[in-house]
């Protein structure tokens, strides 16, 4: 068998996997493999930092469904993709993240750019290696995409020494992968099935309560339509937004710390309570004793180790969350227990009380004058998108407004980060989503603090012709932290204040993309309009109302019917 370079084998096994575009941050340890990259069909997207490069991964993954890929260098270059590893990790996001190392002879002599990544992500990873044997290069790496995309994703991490990626090889045939000790099971067993889906028949007050899991399994079709036949209300977590059509008068939208009225008192009060692909965080379960007091549960999630890890439940089906729905909508279709009107009928008195909870606390703001709200910035933007846009956000109060005020019908439409909060996500990740689809519309919603993380990656975003619009919503504060400063510390706005921040209009131009700003309720729609015309990176700085909060808003350690309404 011929030999090549590990560098080579190391790009043909990227195209074997369907690889097409990677984003990274060239350095020392990986300049052979960047010299091979090039001379391949594989698009490589610049970054300007390294977190940008995973978290522009992340997007592309989050947004397709596909794996994800980003080429680190060694030492700091590593170090500087660990918070976005983190983010994806939290996220259930499948990443292969590629970082160079020093030479294996002196691995562990403190020698320039060497750090152990292995060890610092190994709390953070699915999964990592280091490769220490030149034959082991390309089976660790087709191990890496495998369990990246398998069971509950995440971000696997291959360290490459930089004589493994000079070294000649053998390129193997490919064969299937076996692994003894990791087996997830995707397939739901049919006796738990067949108990979730006759409680579901029994209950007089259920409520669907949906995560990330849904999406990214590609459940959303069948669960939209086992909550239509059950006549169920379906209530999501911010990463379940568009597993369920956010328009559908059975949606309550988000639940937790900052959902819904009608979803928390649902939730509160229902007496079957269906999770499926959530794993129960305190940010939506409040004060644990308090949560769902009432319910029976059942808890689809393909993971083991979720299920009874927060809250104790009644039916716990461990699979995949499409293959899970689709055998509960199945075994529907054969009983003749299941009376479609009969059971539309008995739920009809508790989805009316829902709506009578929503139509008593909606979503909703005060209007002053031309004064702009950043929920009507949000509100514009779905009119004028139809719903249809990407939409990536930065973390705070920007995100949950975002979260709150864009209807999302459809799966992988919205992309944040959920689990760790990573300020400096939005644009990067927007970028990750614009190149997957050029010719969708991608808007970062972001504010003045967070944007400033990643805006180095606006040069990314114009050289490499994704046109991303960023919707700012201006403050100048830290909002989040200052609406709990506002409420809980006597309007002590410590570190808060950001009394120098860019004028985002120039700052727009410098790079060559184009800065639009709105001062006042008028000028919104135009400065939108203007934006989703450009062929072009858009800057929108939206001077919003200074102290707006986010609300509803469970304070901690409160329960979820302890909402604080304004």
């Amino acid at each position: 068998m011929s030999k090549i370079k590990g560098s080579q084998a190391i790009i043909k096994c990227l195209q074997e996997e369907g690889v097409e575009l990677l984003f990274g941050y060239p350095g020392g340890a990986v300049i052979e493999l960047y010299d091979e990259l090039c001379k391949s069909p594989i698009r490589h997207v610049l970054v300007r930092h390294e977190q940008g490069a995973v978290h522009a991964a992340d997007g592309f993954a989050r947004a397709t469904g596909k794996v994800g890929v980003a080429l680190l260098t060694s030492g700091p270059g590593a170090t500087n993709g660990v918070t976005a590893i983190a983010t994806a990790y939290c996220d259930s996001i499948p990443l292969v993240v590629l970082t160079g190392q020093v030479p294996r002879a002196l691995i562990g002599n403190d020698a320039f750019q060497e750090v152990d990544i292995v060890g610092i992500t190994r709390p953070c990873t699915k999964h990592n290696y280091l490769v220490n044997d030149p034959d082991d290069l390309v089976p660790v790496l087709r191990e890496a995409f495998y369990l990246a995309a398998s069971g509950r994703p995440g971000p696997v991490l291959v360290d490459l020494p930089k004589d493994i990626i000079g070294s000649q090889i053998a390129y193997p045939p490919k064969k299937p992968i076996k692994m003894q000790t990791y087996q997830p099971n995707v397939n739901p067993h049919p006796n738990q099935v067949e108990k979730a889906c006759r409680a579901c028949l029994k209950a007089k007050r259920p409520v669907l309560y949906v995560g990330g899991g849904v999406i990214l399994s590609g459940g959303n079709q069948e669960l939209t339509h086992l909550a239509r036949r059950l006549n169920i209300p379906v209530t999501m977590t911010l990463m379940g937004l568009g597993g369920f059509p956010g328009t559908d008068p059975l949606s309550l939208g988000m639940l937790g710390m900052h959902g819904s009225y009608a979803a928390n008192m649902s939730v509160a009060k229902s007496d079957l309570l269906i999770a499926v692909g959530a794993r129960f965080d305190d940010r939506v379960t409040g004060r644990l004793d308090a949560f769902a007091p009432q319910a029976k549960i059942i808890h689809i999630d393909i993971d083991p180790t979720s299920i009874s890890k927060n809250v104790e439940v009644d039916i716990p089906i461990v699979a995949d969350c499409k293959l899970a729905l689709a055998a509960m909508n199945g075994w529907l279709d054969k009983s003749s227990e299941f009376n479609a009107q009969e059971v539309v009928e008995l739920h009809h008195p508790w989805v009316e009380q829902v709506k009578e909870w929503d139509a008593k606390h909606p979503l909703a703001y005060m209007a002053e004058g031309e004064v702009i709200k950043p929920q009507y910035v949000i509100e514009t933007l779905h009119n004028l998108t139809g719903g249809e846009a990407i939409i990536t956000t930065e973390v705070g109060q920007n995100q949950m407004w975002a979260a709150q005020f864009y209807k999302f019908n459809h799966p992988r439409r919205l992309l944040t980060s959920g689990g760790l909060g990573t300020m400096g996500y939005g644009l990067p990740a927007a970028i990750g989503a614009q190149m997957a689809f050029p010719e969708a519309t991608v808007i970062d919603v972001a504010g003045d603090g967070s944007i400033q993380m990643n805006i180095q990656e606006l040069a990314t975003a114009r050289e490499c012709g994704a046109p991303v619009k960023i919707a700012i919503l201006n403050n100048n504060y830290l909002g989040m932290v200052r609406q709990w400063q506002e409420l809980f510390y006597n309007r002590h706005y410590a570190s808060t204040v950001m009394e120098v921040t860019p004028d985002f209009v120039a700052l727009a131009q410098a790079y060559g993309a184009v800065g639009l700003r709105a001062k006042t309720k008028a000028e919104v729609e135009p400065v939108i309009k203007e934006a989703l015309a450009t062929k072009n990176v858009v800057i929108m700085d939206f001077a919003i109302s200074r102290e707006e909060g986010v609300f509803p808003m469970v304070p901690a350690g409160k329960a979820t019917t302890e909402m604080l309404l304004v």
